[in-house]
């Protein structure tokens, strides 16, 4: 990399880290905490509640992906991270779930991923791109086990207002990283003349990403709505899953290396393909796994731990290299608005997973679960492979 596209990678990957974090550390005390609300006693509204970010960010990303096509990236990305730090604010001041809610949806309406994966795709060239956009799938996955560790200490500390206020400073922190350390825009991406966002829709390779993108969030979230039960079921406390999460999100991080080694090679569709592969495996892990659990002894920590850092290999590598194929795929005058459906897929399977996760597993347990899971995976895996090769990108 250029120095000047460490300082893009970094600092945009910084963006999604301080709004990423801010998220993570609701998800895993929101359900208990806001049953102290007025309201808090109905379930289907504390799902709705909890779930309503990704639905209002799943309606914008597309929209807003467009605009930075027309207004700028960094005026796009900046605006977003306002409402999404007001939103934050509102949800920090609610007095009842109904306000949490109204609070969630104004979260979600700063829909900012396409601007920013954009934007990073405009400033560095395609034979670094999967390693920038690495760094951003690195430093989710790593704010994601961060949020494991200390989101149950500082609620006991501040409550979930607290954290509400602490995601409004960590979202206008990010405003400021934007305006002060994300290098300038291309001046020739200004003057681009706009395609039809419909071409995104007719490229056939674009769609079988945009699935991808969906599948791997639903089955993702589908997991966690059984993953830490099998924990627990392990002996392991509920305080203490970090222990296996972190290691296994820290360790995967070397599988990227191979990732790298693929892509210098020309063989990125090869590496997606394989990862795709990882991530079915797992699922068929899990069913047996949980299978065995439901009639027999209790799952080991070290098998759940085994094919949890299997999955994050996968996952962290399709969270680079899927982007990185859309920004490829997509002419310049297109790379925002092929980034905004892509990312409203990928919210739309956030939601979808969650929803399907809770109804399959009241109705088939794990198994049922985990054998969704795996179709859905093998059925992407199908879809995925006459994705057309992407050569050695020219230095």
């Amino acid at each position: 990399m250029t120095p000047l596209e460490r300082r893009s990678s970094f600092s945009l990957a910084s963006i999604f880290a301080l709004r990423m974090l801010g998220l993570f550390l609701v998800l895993p005390v929101f359900a208990l905490e806001a049953r102290k609300y007025p309201g808090g006693d109905d379930p289907a509204l504390v799902g709705l509640a909890m779930g309503m970010y990704g639905l209002t960010q799943a309606f914008l990303q597309l929209p807003l992906g467009m605009a930075s096509d027309r207004f700028g990236r960094k005026r796009i990305i900046v605006l977003g991270l306002l409402v999404f730090a007001a939103g934050s604010l509102l949800a920090a001041l609610a007095d009842s779930l109904t306000g949490l809610l109204v609070g969630r949806a104004l979260q979600g309406a700063g829909a900012v991923s396409a601007a920013v994966t954009a934007l990073l795709a405009d400033q560095t060239r395609d034979v670094v791109r999967t390693k920038a956009m690495a760094l951003v799938g690195g430093s989710i996955g790593l704010m994601f086990a961060v949020a494991l560790v200390v989101a149950p200490l500082l609620v006991a500390r501040v409550g979930l207002s607290g954290l509400f206020t602490l995601t409004c400073a960590l979202a206008l922190l990010g405003a400021a990283v934007v305006v002060w350390w994300v290098p300038a825009e291309p001046v020739q991406h200004q003057n681009t003349q706009r395609g039809r966002t419909a071409d995104v829709f007719k490229n056939t390779d674009l769609m079988r990403l945009n699935l991808g993108v969906f599948v791997l969030h639903t089955v993702q979230m589908a997991m966690w709505m059984a993953v830490p039960a099998l924990l627990v079921q392990a002996g392991l406390g509920k305080d203490l899953h970090w222990q296996v999460y972190l290691p296994a999100v820290l360790v995967s991080f070397i599988f990227m290396g191979a990732l790298f080694s693929l892509e210098r090679r020309g063989h990125l569709r090869g590496a997606l393909l394989l990862s795709i592969g990882l991530v079915l495996l797992v699922q068929l892990g899990l069913y047996g796994v949980s299978s065995a659990a439901a009639s027999g002894p209790a799952p080991g920590i070290w098998t759940l731990g085994l094919l949890l850092f299997v999955f994050f290999c996968g996952f962290n590598a399709l969270e680079a290299s899927q982007p990185s194929l859309v920004s490829r795929m997509a002419p310049a005058s297109l790379r925002g608005a092929a980034l905004g459906v892509y990312n409203t897929l990928q919210s739309l399977g956030l939601f979808a997973g969650g929803a399907l996760g809770g109804a399959l597993l009241k109705w088939g347990g794990g198994p049922g679960l985990f054998t969704t899971t795996a179709v859905l995976t093998a059925l992407w895996l199908v879809v995925t492979w006459p994705l057309q090769s992407v050569g050695r990108a020219p230095h």
